[in-house]
């Protein structure tokens, strides 16, 4: 899926990409994550989720400077591999209605507030009938990654389809919930260090893209993670461990995180990165989780508690 070359094209591709080493892109990760992942930005995050219960507002973004976005934004990583993380991100976020609708299947019976929060309402025939803040917040990522496709190449470019694992219940619908969650967060997770880790490979209007982007999934990361947290208060590290990697079942076989790591990174086009490339996600990856364990071994069962009162 990659470009035909045009005059705007040709232009860029005349000039070369900055170079970065490996210590200046660590210490733009190690701020962007002191920044964006502060623990009382985490907490005002999970605080504003019985505020969003009771009034669902999406959060708006600052105006963007479209025509401002450039190749020579691009920092520390080839144009060519840029695009084609874009186009894999923009092919994963695509689907959201089918990643919405599935949670709030897992959600409706045990968590109703939850369930509308991730996935709207749904009438007797089966008809949405709102459309859950989730949505309305993650449906704006796609159209932002295609107009920075665009305004890179001088190309429309239309996502895959692709086919979102549906809701499989079984016999126990906690549990069910559970696994379902765990990998939500999971995914959760994996996009915000990707979109960290292009904030540390972009500046000005490109980066601005990203960083409302990144702001988005930090917002639910942590709302999901804290519910998580709550509505499963006796979990611990190994059963997180066991749950993400190892399958117990056939009902859980597609729900494998080593298997969905290995087809997001085939959707990223791994294979072509640079090694500091994939070190410096490595590393966003492990600094992320740890000011995230940090946070969370904040959230007390009195604290969760008096924010969310609403079971």
């Amino acid at each position: 899926m990659l470009h035909t070359t045009t005059p705007q094209t040709e232009a860029s591709t005349a000039q070369s990409y900055a170079q970065t080493t490996y210590r200046q892109t660590q210490r733009r990760i190690h701020s962007l994550i002191d920044n964006y992942l502060a623990v009382e930005k985490l907490h005002e995050r999970l605080q504003d989720l019985l505020i969003q219960f009771i009034n669902p507002q999406a959060r708006p973004w600052k105006p963007i400077d479209w025509q401002a976005i450039n190749r020579n934004q691009i920092i520390g990583i080839e144009p060519e591999i840029f695009l084609s993380i874009l186009i894999g991100a923009m092919d994963t976020e695509a689907p959201i209605r089918g990643y919405t609708q599935t949670s709030r299947q897992y959600l409706e019976k045990l968590h109703p507030q939850m369930a509308r929060f991730v996935g709207g309402t749904v009438g007797e025939d089966g008809e949405l009938q709102e459309i859950g803040l989730w949505e309305k917040e993650e449906r704006q990522h796609t159209p932002a990654l295609i107009k920075i496709y665009t305004q890179l190449t001088g190309e429309k470019i239309t996502p895959k389809h692709r086919t979102v694992r549906g809701y499989l219940p079984t016999d126990d619908p906690h549990e069910d919930l559970y696994r379902h969650g765990l990998h939500r967060v999971a995914t959760e997770y994996g996009a915000t260090c990707l979109y960290l880790w292009l904030m540390a490979h972009t500046t000005g209007a490109l980066q601005e893209v990203l960083e409302e982007l990144t702001k988005d999934e930090i917002n639910h990361m942590t709302k999901f993670w804290g519910f998580g947290v709550w509505a499963y208060p006796d979990t611990g590290l190994m059963r997180v461990g066991s749950t993400l990697i190892k399958t117990r079942s056939q009902t859980y076989q597609r729900n494998n995180l080593i298997r969905t790591l290995r087809r997001m990174m085939g959707t990223l086009n791994w294979d072509s990165w640079t090694l500091t490339n994939k070190a410096t996600l490595v590393y966003t990856l492990i600094h992320t989780m740890r000011r995230l364990w940090t946070w969370h071994n904040t959230l007390t069962p009195e604290y969760l508690h008096n924010i969310l009162l609403y079971k």
